[in-house]
């Protein structure tokens, strides 16, 4: 019984993201991806184990020096998980690096030439020299270091190139330092197919910098720091100018990571690691150039696109694919969307015509990752400055989108819109847009958006997301609710149709899971979430599986539930799927309960469940409900991008010869949008798909 529980019965969370990002980095070698398509990869993997390093690891050494336990129900000590992340890193760069010397090849065949500067013929030679001359070395910093010239300090993410050099034989032998500002670009562009990495070109011309001096060795490193912000915020007179003091400190953070050249020079290795005070377990050597998310110079690249797997645009599919008001619409009938394979419009639209439409009495928002470049809130700013009551929640906690959220609330601020900085304590996740129009009657109509995903037109065209719009009177009155308890004071909030965290979701959640294993072997429950981690809802699986019931989960990236054990998960299956999109949405399923269908803002982790305030909507509508269980049926019979977990904490490979869900979605949203078909024959053409595939 789930009572008797032990640590083995549970994945470590850390290990479970480093398997995550394992799959990732997979595939960068799948032969489906065409060649600039792995090297997004490649940058995807080296970009997530950054923000990994920067929170996790850091908070896990932060953990290990006060000798505090992480409490996490795998029972593994903060020195302990370091172990295995090190390791697990270690082993995998000989993995990482063979795989971008193969992609370097395969990209030179397709005319990307990355090459280092002694590969360089004599006429790209002198076009580097020129553009070292006119471009870097007006901007790079050579930095003496001895007794007068004290080591600099070096921020979050710095790339730099430690020297040693010597001036004659009776002299002794200096040290130095050359940063390389990201201004610069990461590779130099040669001529139209060939690169060149930046620190490849300054070690040629060290001479330069550093007159009457000869380089004996050199050496590109990284160093990576602690990144988390923590904030006082019951002490915080001025949330926004903690927020800024809190952003600089994160530049100054403990050094968690060095990355280095691993052909250093072990006298230079010391002067790195003296200066930084970093402990040799912290220092990883690589023979490949260093900051991987760099890659994204090539990838964004408009010359290669044939180098990238094909990507139709999003589609406005029936009722949204005329110019009738949004709000026209979904008076007539719920209405979702299907991001990316819908387009984001709808949702723009939503807002931009909320605010010119002058019956419009208030617009509230949450915002949580805008984007830099935000239509939707320069639209808040119009209506604003209309003189409509426009309440914006921007979350300013929201991880490295700080600064960005930061300059939007100002604004908002500036136009006069109500701006709210989130609550003290707690994180606000949720998606929600609430509208109260004035009708000809004189009565307040409600129309409310609701999504798994965020306000950001940028991630909406590669993140999966559940984008939901209805009238509902229920619902409005719900968002009143929820926006009073975030504006005002309040302790007790209850919503009636929607569900809200930190109160709320978590004991509804059990309650359907419970009520599930009570039909024993009759039960089903198909869950899509990003990560799987609290200990309560892991057990009441397990309890769920024991009755019988038969439990099927999409866990994109981290899974701390261990399915197929014997007497405690036989009947509950896993898989997780990486593919061209993100998957993002959160949609569960409950055979017996009423409604079946729910999405949800939050991810089954304590962080989302106890820490912060999401929403989870029921799917009243029943040709809603019918095509977000088609969208879990395909994605559970997933065999070619899908993963399963297995009982040993290992994913493998389902049925090659099965299908990719994101290819089919994407392919059956193109067909009924060529076809004029309504948004509502989705569900039908999955089903039809389904049935054809005999699964």
């Amino acid at each position: 019984m789930t009572r008797h529980l032990q640590p083995q019965h549970f994945i470590n969370r850390e290990l479970s993201w480093l398997r995550f990002n394992t799959r990732v980095l997979e595939e960068a070698s799948n032969p489906r991806n065409p060649p600039l398509e792995q090297l997004k990869y490649v940058a995807i993997y080296g970009t997530n184990l950054d923000e990994f390093y920067m929170i996790r690891v850091a908070g896990l050494k932060v953990m290990e020096k006060a000798r505090v336990s992480p409490g996490s129900p795998d029972g593994l000590s903060a020195y302990e998980q370091l172990t295995l992340i090190r390791d697990y890193v270690s082993k995998e760069v000989p993995i990482l690096e063979k795989r971008i010397a193969e992609l370097f090849s395969i990209l030179e065949k397709n005319g990307i030439k990355i090459k280092s500067y002694g590969d360089l013929n004599a006429q790209q030679k002198r076009k580097a020299n020129a553009y070292f001359e006119s471009h870097i070395y007006p901007v790079v910093i050579p930095i003496a270091v001895d007794a007068t010239h004290p080591f600099p300090h070096l921020n979050n993410l710095s790339f730099a190139m430690a020297v040693k050099l010597e001036a004659s034989e009776t002299e002794p032998i200096r040290y130095g330092l050359i940063r390389l500002p990201r201004v610069l670009p990461r590779f130099v562009e040669i001529d139209s197919v060939t690169f060149t990495p930046i620190e490849s070109i300054v070690y040629h011309h060290i001479e330069d910098m550093f007159p009457g001096f000869t380089p004996i060795s050199h050496a590109p490193f990284r160093v990576t720091r602690n990144a988390d912000i923590s904030i006082e915020e019951e002490e915080a007179d001025d949330f926004l100018d903690v927020l800024e003091e809190g952003l600089r400190l994160r530049q100054k953070g403990e050094i968690v990571r060095l990355e280095i050249a691993s052909n250093c020079d072990p006298d230079l290795l010391a002067f790195l690691t003296t200066h930084l005070k970093v402990s040799p377990n912290d220092i990883y050597s690589r023979t490949t150039p260093l900051n991987l998310g760099a890659y994204w110079q090539l990838i964004g690249s408009k010359r290669w696109t044939h180098l990238l797997l094909d990507t139709q645009p999003p589609r406005n599919l029936p009722p949204f694919d005329t110019k009738e008001p949004i709000a026209s619409v979904i008076d007539k009938q719920d209405a979702i969307v299907l991001l990316p394979f819908e387009s984001f419009n709808p949702i723009e639209r939503f807002i931009s015509e909320a605010a010119n439409d002058p019956n419009v009495l208030s617009i509230r928002m949450t915002l949580y990752r805008v984007g830099a470049n935000s239509p939707i809130v320069r639209a808040l700013i119009e209506a604003a400055e209309a003189g409509k009551m426009v309440t914006a929640v921007v979350e300013l906690k929201a991880r490295f989108d700080e600064e960005n959220n930061l300059k939007w609330a100002r604004a908002l601020e500036n136009a006069g819109a109500h701006v709210i900085y989130g609550v003290v304590g707690l994180k606000i996740h949720a998606k929600i847009a609430h509208i109260i129009r004035r009708e000809p009657n004189g009565d307040l109509k409600h129309f409310v958006h609701l999504s798994t995903g965020n306000y950001n037109s940028g991630t909406a065209r590669i993140y999966t997301d559940v984008s939901f719009f209805t009238a509902s009177q229920k619902i409005g009155e719900d968002a009143v609710r929820f926006f009073h308890h975030i504006t005002g004071f309040a302790k007790n909030t209850e919503l009636h149709s929607l569900a809200m965290a930190p109160t709320q979701i978590k004991p509804r959640l059990l309650e359907l899971i419970a009520a599930e294993t009570k039909m024993k072997g009759e039960g089903e429950i198909i869950a899509k979430v990003n990560s799987l981690v609290d200990k309560d809802v892991i057990a009441a699986l397990y309890r769920a599986s024991q009755a019988g019931v038969r439990i099927f989960l999409i866990v994109r990236g981290i899974c701390c539930l261990l399915p197929g054990v014997k007497g405690v998960s036989e009947n509950i299956r896993v898989a997780s799927i990486v593919g061209k999109f993100l998957e993002h949405g959160r949609i569960l399923y409950f055979k017996h309960s009423e409604p079946q269908v729910f999405f949800s803002s939050a991810d089954w982790m304590p962080r989302n469940l106890t820490r912060r305030i999401e929403l989870m909507t029921p799917i009243d509508d029943p040709e809603i409900a019918r095509l977000l269980i088609a969208v879990l049926r395909l994605q559970q019979n997933d065999g070619k991008q899908a993963k399963e977990l297995r009982s040993d904490g290992i994913y493998a490979p389902r049925n090659e010869n099965g299908y990719d869900a994101q290819s089919i979605l994407e392919a059956i949203v193109d067909r009924l949008h060529k076809d004029g078909e309504s948004h509502n024959k989705i569900a039908p053409a999955i089903e039809e798909f389904l049935k054809k595939a005999e699964v």
